[in-house]
């Protein structure tokens, strides 16, 4: 940070950011809050043009076809990334890039079987999405065309967690952006035109194209560049005394993925099946609305996980728990005033941009604005129990709250519908940050007790 910045900076943030570890973490932070904050407006306006255009119950069909397409593929997916940043950042830490390069080709090649079984169940499932979600058989095509977007993901995953691991974040800054403002521009033109469904879909599915593509390109290089063109040449059989270890990692996040979308990743599917397109449509914009609280703390994660698991190699456990107290504090307390500051101006801003059509939105908006404060407040409840080797914990724990949640969503969305989905969804934020926040707390401190004369900390990956 510069000097005159930083002498500007309350004396609590100065001593926030005299940590190291604080420091990489905000600049890489930066770098993606900066292309969230332009790709949250860009979107924000998407979502204006795209409600206006569709009205409640296509908006609400529109959310359905997305969160369908997205719920399919991460039940086939490994969450590569996370494997990716863990074991490639662990043995470029301890210099071992031939393994490094291992490990990102076992992850490719299993990520790009799985997206070619995630397009295979999207195709197969179409009608039944078509039928029960958005209500309409004349879909079934909509679904399949916006399924093409899993195998523009081939290696998006496993990119993604190269280009972190190596702290590219002002190039996936830049993708992201590029993503946006390219769909933007699709939707601009389709609403002046007046066009439908159909051609928003395409504009969303175009966008995702030019950033999974442009984050596997970007990886692929920064590949080359480390190891060598060559690379890819790496034998699998090097990483055979691990195979258990990685499957077991790559199995509980897929576990925890798929149990994610009973928790909060299926929202609108849940809406969609048991009430109807209108009520998904106010919940669509209740969760966009809500998520513009979540948006500068959504790359704390990514941001975050790299550093720790670097932390953890070298068993810097002072600098994790300073790392994740200090985090709260301040995603907390941003969410504390951003929550109160959208629910003063919530009926206005719904009201103005999206019409008054879309007013029931609101205590829905209310409801989740509650959960995401937890949610953000322990925004690395995930990240900090993978970094700790415990990537077994989210799936269990993930397991118990949906089985809750189901019993939960069965008892009450179809008596009361989305209001009762969305305070469902606040409880298990509620619920699960404040269980796991526990867990990393004391496997911290026993981690403290078995190695008290922990290494000093890591200078961390190159910068940019």
């Amino acid at each position: 940070m510069p000097p005159d910045i930083y002498a500007r900076l309350p004396k609590p943030l100065q001593r926030l950011f005299d940590n190291a570890l604080i420091r990489r973490i905000a600049k890489n932070t930066g770098y993606l809050f900066s292309a969230h904050g332009i790709s949250a407006a860009l979107s924000m306006l998407q979502g204006i043009l795209t409600a206006r255009l569709l009205g409640v119950a296509n908006y609400g069909v529109l959310g359905a076809i997305i969160t369908f397409t997205s719920s399919v593929n991460k039940l086939a997916s490994f969450r590569m990334s996370e494997l990716v940043i863990k074991y490639v950042g662990h043995y470029t830490e301890h210099k071992d890039p031939q393994r490094a390069a291992a490990i990102f080709k076992a992850a490719a090649l299993t990520e790009m079987v799985a997206s070619g079984l995630a397009f295979a169940l999207i195709w197969l499932l179409a009608p039944i999405g078509a039928k029960y979600f958005a209500k309409d058989l004349s879909t079934t095509d909509l679904f399949v065309v916006y399924g093409l977007i899993v195998i523009a993901n081939l290696i998006a995953e496993s990119s993604t967690g190269l280009l972190q691991i190596f702290d590219r974040f002002r190039r996936m800054a830049f993708l992201d952006v590029i993503q946006s403002l390219f769909t933007l521009v699709m939707i601009s033109i389709t609403y002046f035109s007046q066009g439908g469904l159909y051609e928003i879909l395409l504009a969303y599915l175009g966008g995702k194209v030019i950033g999974a593509s442009g984050m596997t390109i970007a990886a692929l290089v920064e590949a080359s560049r480390r190891w060598g063109l060559g690379w890819w040449r790496a034998p699998l059989n090097l990483l055979r005394p691990q195979w258990r270890e990685l499957a077991h990692f790559a199995i509980s996040t897929n576990i925890s993925a798929s149990l994610s979308l009973i928790n909060k990743d299926s929202e609108l599917l849940w809406v969609s099946f048991f009430r109807s397109p209108t009520e998904t449509g106010y919940y669509k914009l209740a969760l966009s609305l809500a998520n513009l609280v979540q948006m500068p703390v959504t790359p704390l994660p990514q941001a975050t996980y790299p550093e720790l698991s670097r932390q953890a190699a070298h068993k810097n456990w002072d600098s994790v728990r300073q790392a994740l107290r200090q985090g709260s504090l301040l995603a907390g307390g941003y969410s504390l005033v951003a929550m109160l500051g959208l629910a003063l101006l919530g009926i206005p801003l719904i009201r103005f941009f999206y019409t008054a059509e879309f007013l029931p939105a609101y205590p829905a908006l209310l409801i989740l604005l509650l959960g995401f404060l937890a949610a953000n407040t322990f925004y690395w409840r995930r990240v900090a129990l993978l970094a700790l080797g415990r990537a077994d914990f989210p799936a269990k724990l993930n397991l118990i709250l949906a089985t809750l949640k189901v019993a939960g969503i069965l008892l009450l969305v179809p008596r009361f519908g989305y209001l009762a989905n969305a305070a469902l969804l606040a409880a298990f934020y509620w619920v699960g940050s404040l269980i796991s926040a526990w867990k990393v707390h004391t496997l911290i401190a026993s981690r403290v007790e078995a190695s008290p004369g922990s290494l000093p900390p890591a200078s961390g990956g190159t910068e940019e």
